[in-house]
C-alpha cells in the first residue's frame, strides 16, 4: 500500500489511514540496544532540517530536507522531501524518535501522520518524537506530477473508465488512457521517474534518521511501508533498532523473485491480493448477514441470503448503473471500504442497501484535514505508478491483462478483476528504476523485527507477514485475528501493547501470539477477548 491500492482510488480511501514509524536513541529504558558496525555513513551530506510550526498554533512542526536525486552523485541534481514532526509528549522520559511511513505506494505523511496521530499508542506519543514525510516523487516533496493544471488530471481521469474496464471498448479505453499518462510523464521529468524508487527512499530515509541525530532506526511501516522497511533493514541491517512491520508485502512478490523475466502475474496478483480481498468480502457479507438490519443495512436475514443478495445487486449494476454507480466502480469502492472495520463497514453496507433500492448513495465526507501548510497536496495516479511501476516488476504486454483478469476472477470473483487492473498502467509505464534492491533479505539486523499480520486483510494477504518473517533473518509474527487493512487503523489493545512494550524496550510477544479486535464488525460491543493467547500464529526465528 495502502500499499496496496488501484492507484488513485485505493490510496485516496485508505491514504488517511497509513502509516509507518522510525528512529529512536541508543539507549531504549534503560537498555542499551546500541551495536557496533552496520553500514558506513554515505558521503552524501546530512540534510539539515529547520524545524518551526507547520501553521500557527500547531502542534506539528514542518522541514524540509535536501536529498540527492541519484544517491551514486550527491554533487547532482536535489529533491526537497517535505516532512513533519510532532514532539514526545513526556520530554522527560522521551526515547528518541519513530519515523512514520504510511504506505500507498504514494501516501503522503506530512497529512497522514497529523491525521492518524491519535492512533499511535499513548506511551509511544509520550516517549517518541513521531516523524514522517512525504517520500521522494510525492505529495508536497519533489512530486511526479504529469499534468500542466489540475483541470488536466481531471480530464484525463474522466477519460477513462472507473474502477476498471468491463468490456472490449473499456478495456481499449483504459490501456489507451495509461499510455497516455505514460507519454505525458516522460515528456515532463524522465530523470526523476528513474529515481523513486523504494531503494532511493530508502537511503532517504537514513538521511533523514541522521538528520534528527539518532544513531540507530526506530520504524513502522504499513502495507507499502513493509517493503519499505524491510529494504532499509537490507541495506543497513546494523542500524535497525526496532522495526514494526504491519500489514506486509512479500518480497519476494514485490521483486517477482529476483527475476530479470516477464512477470506472467501482478504483483498484486503475486501476493494474493484479490484472493484475500475475496475472502474479506466473503466475511463480510456472512456477518451482516448473521445480524439484522440495525446493524448491517445490507442484511438479508442470513449469510447466504446475504451473498446472494449481493452478487445481484452486482448482476443488476452490470446492466444498469445507478447513476455514477456503474458494476465496476462498486465493486472497487466496495474493496476500498474493506480497509477499515469502523465506521467503513457499516458505511459500505449503507450504500450497498442504498444500490439495492435504486438510489445512488451520497458522497463520504472527506476526513478533516490537519493543520499543515498543504492538507490537500496533489496526489496523482501517477505518483503511486511511478513507484509500484518502476520498483515492482509488472506484465508489459496490455494485450495479457483480460485473461489474468478472467483467470483472476475464476478464483477471487469480483475482487480478482478490480486486483488485476489495479496494476495495469505499468504495462506502458515509461521507466525503470535505476537503483532496484532485489535481496538479500536475510542479512541479520541489529535488533530483531515485530512483524503484524491480520487473518482478514482486503489488500495484503495474512500470508504475506508468514513470508516476511520467513525471509527476514530475525522476525516475529504477532497475529492480529481480526479484519480490515493494517492493525494501526483497526485498533487491538493487545496488538498495541506489544508494539508498545517493543518499540519501548525491545520486548517481542511470545512465540505464536495471537490478538484479537477489540470491537467486531457491527457491533458496539468490546470482547473479553482483546487479549493475547499463545500458539495460535506462527512464529519467526526468535530474538
Amino acid at each position: 500500500m495502502p500499499l496496496i491500492r488501484r492507484f488513485t482510488a485505493v490510496r485516496r480511501r485508505h491514504t488517511a489511514f497509513v502509516t509507518a514509524l522510525v528512529t529512536c536513541s541508543t539507549v531504549l529504558a534503560g537498555q542499551d540496544l546500541a551495536v557496533a558496525g552496520g553500514t558506513p555513513a554515505p558521503s552524501v551530506p546530512v540534510p539539515r532540517l529547520d524545524w518551526s510550526p507547520c501553521v500557527r498554533g500547531s502542534e506539528f512542526d514542518c522541514a524540509t530536507a535536501k536529498v540527492p536525486l541519484d544517491h551514486g552523485r550527491p554533487g547532482g541534481r536535489t529533491l526537497e522531501l517535505a516532512v513533519v514532526k510532532r514532539k514526545a509528549t513526556d520530554p522527560g522520559r522521551r526515547i528518541g524518535t519513530l519515523f512514520f511511513n504510511p504506505g500507498g505506494p504514494g501516501g503522503p505523511g506530512t497529512v497522514q501522520m497529523p491525521q492518524n496521530y491519535g492512533k499511535f499508542p499513548r506511551e509511544v506519543r509520550e516517549r517518541f518524537d513521531i516523524v514522517s514525510w512525504d517520500p521522494r516523487g510525492i505529495g508536497s516533496s519533489t512530486a511526479v506530477n504529469c499534468f500542466a493544471t489540475p483541470e488536466e488530471a481531471a480530464e484525463w481521469n474522466a477519460g477513462k473508465p472507473a474502477g476498471f474496464p468491463v468490456d472490449e471498448k473499456e478495456r481499449a479505453a483504459f490501456i489507451a488512457a495509461y499510455k497516455d499518462l505514460a507519454r505525458r510523464c516522460e515528456q515532463r521529468d524522465p530523470e526523476l521517474l528513474r529515481h523513486v524508487s523504494t531503494t532511493d527512499t530508502a537511503r532517504d530515509l537514513d538521511l533523514l534518521r541522521r538528520a534528527v541525530g539518532e544513531p540507530h532506526l526506530t520504524y513502522q511501516g504499513i502495507s507499502y511501508g513493509t517493503i519499505l522497511g524491510a529494504t532499509y533493514a537490507g541495506l543497513f541491517p546494523g542500524k535497525v533498532r526496532a522495526m514494526v512491520l504491519d500489514s506486509n508485502i512479500d518480497p519476494q512478490a514485490w521483486t517477482h523473485h529476483a527475476s530479470d523475466a516477464d512477470p506472467r502475474l501482478t504483483t498484486f496478483l503475486r501476493m494474493g491480493s484479490d484472493r484475500t480481498a475475496a475472502a474479506t468480502l466473503d466475511r463480510f457479507l456472512a456477518l451482516c448477514g448473521s445480524t439484522t438490519t440495525a446493524h448491517c443495512a445490507f442484511s438479508a436475514g442470513g449469510p447466504k441470503a446475504t451473498r446472494t443478495k449481493f452478487d445481484q445487486l452486482v448482476q443488476r449494476l452490470r446492466k444498469q448503473p445507478v447513476g455514477a454507480w456503474t458494476y465496476a466502480a462498486t465493486v472497487a469502492d466496495t474493496v476500498n471500504s474493506l480497509y477499515v472495520v469502523h465506521p467503513g463497514w457499516t458505511d459500505l453496507a449503507g450504500r450497498l442497501q442504498d444500490l439495492w433500492r435504486g438510489r445512488a448513495p451520497e458522497p463520504a465526507a472527506p476526513p478533516p484535514p490537519p493543520a499543515v501548510p498543504d492538507p490537500n497536496p496533489y496526489l496523482g495516479e501517477e505518483q503511486g505508478a511511478a513507484v509500484l511501476c518502476g520498483d515492482s516488476p509488472n506484465p508489459r504486454d496490455p494485450g495479457a491483462y483480460h485473461a489474468m483478469e478472467e483467470a483472476a476472477a475464476a478464483r477471487a470473483g469480483d475482487a480478482g478483476r478490480f486486483w488485476t487492473w489495479a496494476a495495469a498502467g505499468c504495462a506502458t509505464w515509461p521507466a525503470v528504476a535505476a537503483d532496484r534492491y532485489r535481496g538479500p533479505w536475510d542479512k541479520p539486523t541489529a535488533h530483531p523485527v515485530l512483524v503484524v499480520g491480520t487473518t482478514y486483510d482486503p489488500a495484503t494477504p495474512y500470508s504475506n507477514a508468514q513470508a516476511m518473517v520467513e525471509e527476514l533473518a530475525n522476525a516475529r509474527l504477532l497475529t492480529n485475528d481480526g479484519y480490515g487493512h493494517t492493525a494501526l487503523i483497526n485498533p487491538s489493545s493487545c496488538v498495541t501493547a506489544h508494539e508498545s512494550r517493543y518499540l519501548v524496550d525491545g520486548t517481542l510477544p511470545p512465540v505464536g501470539t495471537t490478538c484479537r479486535q477489540d470491537t467486531p464488525p457491527f457491533s458496539a460491543t468490546r470482547p473479553a477477548g482483546g487479549v493475547a493467547t499463545g500458539g495460535g500464529g506462527t512464529a519467526g526465528a526468535a530474538a
